[in-house]
């Protein structure tokens, strides 16, 4: 299937508004995280997800790389970095010796106690900043639906 030019013009505008919009965003939490707290987004973003496994159910490392968006090699490489912090801690999974699970210390939870209020002002302040560009405006209404940045 071609497309026509035009068409080609519109997705890659569609991409760098996209991009545009991720880096606006990512700049802001960067600064803050990093300010407040010493973490990067990424490793806020792994604190997070690992924040919120329930009771016994726990992420495989794949699954880990899936939510974070890194691949599996960048995901290890980030695990152990927390880990050698005293953040997150690896266990074997008892059904299956080959998987690897991971969660939060209790330093990693405080930690990442400590880091939300200034992720969540600076995405609400990154979220405002770019709801004042009228090609990102459309973005933030479909992050944020029904409220205003």
């Amino acid at each position: 299937m071609a497309f026509s030019d035009d068409d080609t013009e519109v997705r890659a505008q569609g991409w760098r508004t996209l991009a545009l919009f991720h880096d606006l965003i990512a700049t802001e939490l960067e600064a803050a995280l990093q300010q407040s707290v010493q973490l990067s987004v990424v490793e806020y973003t792994l604190l997070d997800v690992l924040s919120r496994q329930v009771g016994e159910h726990h992420l495989r490392m794949a699954q880990v790389a899936r939510a974070t968006a890194l691949s599996r090699s960048a995901t290890t490489r980030l695990v152990t970095r927390l880990e050698e912090r005293d953040l997150i801690t690896r266990f074997l999974c008892v059904d299956d010796r080959r998987g690897i699970y991971t969660e939060l210390t209790p330093a990693g939870h405080a930690l990442l106690e400590q880091a939300r209020p200034s992720h969540d002002k600076a995405l609400q302040h990154a979220l405002e900043q770019a709801e004042g560009v009228p090609e990102l405006a459309t973005l933030v209404r479909v992050v944020v639906p029904d409220s205003q940045a």
